[in-house]
């Protein structure tokens, strides 16, 4: 069999080569970082912390970790259902190499974060997607994945709440995507990183005891704002957790001792739950300058209010592709995601909830690139 040629992760590649180096930097995907000292805010807690023993953890997590990171799916979930890896990055990659094998067909979400898609395709997997409808508010076009799913189909990967329009699929599109692939028999990879970030407080309905072939995603970087722990987990059948547990003793053999301690306290229940009030007032409050900000841009900049996450996917009426877009707003010294490294044109991707002064100086120098742009290469017809 031809070896597959590598395909590799653009929006990823983007934010290495130029994140560090950049300005002002929006090109992220959470809200502004917790500060270790919020974690540790006993004596006792910092001690203990200091105290540390800096050898491995339990390679698949700890007990109390598992544990609490179960009760979140409720009672009849166990802590042997549980892997914790490094990251979602890992869980997603390990759930699309345990799942598929070269040659079989996958299906993913656009506009949505291409890592299950590249996964799949370095795999030798075969990749299809179905997509957010823009004119109907991000609304997932299921009339689309009803085609594209076949009868070898044997993954369908979906972001809820989504990466990058922050849109949030309903309980009956979640219970249409769920017949669709038990039709076929598929399976389901639910990443679900941004529960926690509802602008509305409330939590996004987990794909989570719906279906029986289903792996669940998620990690401490984004709802909880703490992306430099470098925890995510995976939730799967005891034997699925298995299977993926023996693929991560080869992949990373397990986040750090130190990184497990933070998670147990972030997923306590209290501080679970203050951490996901800061996060949301940090988005309302982000989109609300964001959305002002494109008020002011003369109808050049449009934004779909994200129902959750920190970031926000809006138009730009510019003449340009969003590659190139995000180059003039990158060489004027502000760092965006780029529309194609989702799958769509005309947009770029911004985290907005920030430090309130970074972003408005941040916006200012974004003005003053799409003022000049506006005058270079013109507006865009819709």
């Amino acid at each position: 069999m031809a070896r597959v040629p590598f395909q590799p992760f653009q929006l990823e590649e983007w934010q290495s080569l130029y994140e560090m180096n950049t300005e002002f930097n929006l090109a992220d995907s959470g809200v502004q970082p917790v500060l270790l000292s919020e974690m540790l805010q006993t004596p006792d807690a910092v001690s203990a912390f200091l105290n540390s023993d800096l050898h491995y953890p339990a390679v698949n997590g700890t007990e109390l970790l598992r544990q609490r990171i179960a009760a979140l799916y409720g009672p009849e979930v166990t802590a042997d259902q549980v892997l914790v890896t490094v990251g979602a990055a890992e869980a997603n990659g390990l759930a699309v190499t345990t799942i598929t094998e070269p040659g079989d067909h996958v299906v993913v979400l656009e506009p949505g974060y291409r890592q299950v898609a590249g996964v799949a395709a370095n795999n030798g997997c075969e990749v299809d997607a179905f997509h957010l409808i823009e004119a109907e508010g991000w609304r997932p076009d299921l009339d689309e994945l009803e085609r594209v799913v076949r009868p070898d189909t044997k993954l369908i990967a979906v972001n809820n709440p989504n990466n990058p329009t922050g849109a949030i699929l309903t309980e009956l599109e979640m219970e249409a995507i769920i017949a669709i692939a038990s039709r076929v028999g598929a399976w389901i990879l639910a990443d679900e990183v941004y529960h926690g970030s509802e602008t509305s407080g409330i939590d996004t309905p987990s794909f989570h005891g719906r279906y029986d072939r289903l792996l669940i995603t998620n990690s401490l970087s984004k709802a909880y704002g703490l992306s430099g722990v470098r925890v995510g987990w995976i939730v799967a059948d005891a034997e699925t957790a298995q299977d993926l547990w023996r693929r991560h003793e080869y992949a990373t053999i397990s986040t750090s001792n130190l990184s497990m301690k933070i998670a147990e306290l972030a997923v306590e229940p209290v501080r679970r739950e203050e951490l996901f009030t800061r996060n949301r007032r940090l988005v309302r409050d982000g989109f609300a300058r964001l959305a002002d900000w494109a008020g002011s841009t003369d109808g050049i900049v449009t934004v779909i209010e994200p129902k959750a996450t920190a970031l926000a996917f809006p138009r730009l009426d510019l003449n340009l592709s969003s590659l190139d877009l995000a180059h003039e707003f990158r060489h004027d010294g502000v760092l965006v995601g780029v529309g194609a490294h989702f799958g769509v044109e005309q947009h770029v991707r911004i985290t907005h909830a920030l430090e309130a002064s970074y972003m408005d100086d941040a916006f200012a120098r974004m003005s003053g690139t799409i003022e000049r742009l506006a005058g270079a290469v013109g507006r865009a017809e819709r």
